[in-house]
């Protein structure tokens, strides 16, 4: 039986990590306690935590955008962000841009352009969408197209992609 020498035990005890760590976000105006592991995504807390399941989990890489969501009003990549990270902030999922029965121009305008197929990556491309809109860089559909492109659609509904994107730019939107 072999002794740890007393600076790698020391080194090894510094790098234990919290066993849980409490954060409180506020996601789609609910504030919400959450006693989370360290290295729990954002992403794992929406859907583990708090059975927010429109977020998808594609690539688990952030190369997919399946999983964007908004903190701040700014878009992010949910799975490449750990929920501690995030402690105190407010964040939106695609269930929190409907009002009741009435959409989200963005939603309506997705709907209205027949800008999804398959389904699965709508949730992200939508917060993708309002998120870029909240940037308040994009004026062409070239800028759409270059600001959306960290969001994959499988299915190829990019130019209704953009469509849905330019109707909300015309008509305008209430703030996510």
């Amino acid at each position: 039986m072999t002794m740890e020498p007393e600076s790698e035990r020391a080194v090894n005890e510094e790098r234990t990590l919290p066993a849980s760590s409490r954060i409180i976000l506020r996601v789609n105006g609910v504030e919400q306690h959450l006693v989370v592991a360290p290295w729990t995504t954002l992403l794992d807390a929406l859907r583990d935590y708090l059975n927010l399941t429109g977020t998808k989990k594609g690539c688990d890489h952030g190369q997919c955008g399946a999983c964007t969501v908004l903190v701040e009003g700014k878009r992010i990549n949910s799975c490449l962000t750990l929920a501690v990270m995030k402690d105190g902030a407010t964040v939106t999922t695609i269930e929190g841009f409907a009002n009741g029965e009435a959409l989200d121009p963005m939603q309506q305008a997705f709907i209205d352009h027949d800008a999804f197929q398959c389904g699965y990556c709508t949730p992200g491309q939508i917060c993708s969408a309002v998120g870029l809109l909240n940037e308040g860089r994009v004026r062409t559909a070239d800028d759409i197209r270059e600001l959306m492109s960290g969001n994959i659609c499988r299915c190829g509904a990019y130019p209704n992609i953009v469509a849905a994107i330019q109707q909300v730019m015309k008509f305008g939107r209430r703030a996510a």
